[in-house]
């Protein structure tokens, strides 16, 4: 199989080559003892089965990148990142790669549990190739990135998880790599030291080291990243430009999240309250929205279901992104409007946005509908969803226009 080359024209060597990689992992359904006893021999290969974490993944990647590694859970991200970093070896196909290297897989990887923090640093300094000398010139660079301060000669095991994660990146960190794997660990540690350690990333970048980060964050992801690879069910979908990857990645989990939801709705209703049968998103001309461009207005538009009469009744609706962080939220309530009496049945409720400010990005719609003093009657998460083309001169979830002096 032909290697797909992550930044085709560059000039820059490859410090990772992915070729035909596979892995099979077998799930044994008889777990205990007794059971593999009973069913030794022939019959226990019906409690077997085989499961494929990567098929035929390959793509190189040029010295100096930047990779954000994307998928849904389960696609095989963290086994590929495993592999790359030769913790554990492939089925078939190979690994290549050349400079050294420091990997942050998972929380505590290589620590001993009944060691100190002192005695750890040593211990995994010296499994990522620093000599004694070495990590004695780093000892205090370290412990001071890490910020554990007086818990450096405490046993790990009392550690908290994230005096765990920032013990272990601080070392990773301070041996120098040429190549710098990174999990979703960092996820554990607080805003502050999550920034730590993206400023640290941007300063590997600028020294031209190469860096690859498992991410569920579009955002990080266009933030720290140039390229990105995007793997689901173990197949590599796409290997390119970081922008693109995140429109792959969103339209990937947007297809496992519509077939959640069919599969939801499939369900008989039990309750005979009232219920919102669905979201949609229109623009001023009633067409389906799925990319909203800035400064479109939006029309929120529920249909919500009725078995009996009501007299006054209330719904909201809220915006949020893929991680849950709440952009925009409004209903009849906060703006002292409640619906007036309806008939049983079915009734649409429209909600017009003019002009909303959002930063590019994936967004979901989210609706309510409540009684005449606001208890939740039905709730429908991700009802809806849509796309911000991404603005490659600013990050968050706020789109305006700047302009910079200097006096």
């Amino acid at each position: 199989m032909d290697v797909v080359d992550i930044e085709p024209g560059t000039d820059h060597p490859e410090i990772v080559v992915v070729d035909d990689v596979s892995k099979h992992f077998v799930i044994r359904r008889d777990n205990s003892l007794k059971e593999r006893v009973v069913t030794f021999g022939r019959q226990g290969r019906v409690h077997r089965q085989k499961f494929d974490s990567l098929k035929n993944v390959s793509f190189s990647i040029p010295a100096g990148t930047s990779i954000g590694l994307m998928g849904p859970n389960g696609s095989g991200k963290s086994t590929l990142l495993k592999i790359i970093g030769g913790i554990i070896d492939p089925s078939s196909g190979s690994v290549r790669r050349r400079g050294r290297m420091a990997a942050l897989l998972e929380l505590g990887a290589g620590f001993h549990p009944d060691l100190s923090g002192r005695d750890n640093v040593y211990l995994n300094a010296s499994i990522l190739g620093l000599s004694r000398a070495e990590t004695d010139a780093q000892f205090d660079s370290i412990v001071a990135f890490a910020e554990i301060g007086d818990f450096i000669d405490t046993q790990v095991k009392f550690y908290s998880s994230g005096m765990y994660v920032r013990l272990a990146f601080a070392v990773a960190i301070h041996t120098d790599p040429d190549l710098l794997l990174v999990d979703e660990v960092l996820a554990v540690g607080d805003e502050a030291f999550q920034r730590k350690c993206m400023d640290k990333i941007r300063q590997f970048q600028n020294e031209g080291r190469t860096i690859i980060l498992v991410s569920h964050s579009a955002s990080q992801v266009m933030e720290v990243c140039d390229r990105g690879v995007v793997l689901h069910n173990g197949e590599l979908v796409f290997a390119g430009t970081a922008a693109e990857a995140t429109k792959i990645h969103r339209e990937v989990l947007e297809g496992k999240r519509k077939a959640t939801a069919d599969a939801a709705a499939e369900k008989p209703a039990e309750s005979e309250s009232p219920k919102i049968l669905s979201i949609s998103l229109t623009d001023e001309r009633g067409g389906h929205v799925r990319t909203a461009q800035p400064g479109d207005d939006l029309i929120v538009t529920l249909r919500v279901s009725h078995p009996a009469a009501a007299e006054k009744w209330n719904t909201s609706i809220s915006i949020d992104t893929p991680h849950g962080q709440q952009v925009f939220g409004t209903g009849t309530r906060r703006m002292e409007l409640p619906h007036g009496a309806v008939a049983p049945g079915e009734h649409s409720v429209s909600y017009r946005l003019a002009a909303p400010a959002f930063a590019g990005g994936q967004y979901f719609i989210n609706a309510e509908v409540s009684d005449a003093e606001g208890s939740p009657s039905d709730v429908m998460w991700q009802g809806a969803s849509f796309f911000v083309p991404l603005e490659f001169r600013q990050t968050g979830t706020v789109l305006t226009s700047a302009s910079v002096a200097v006096d």
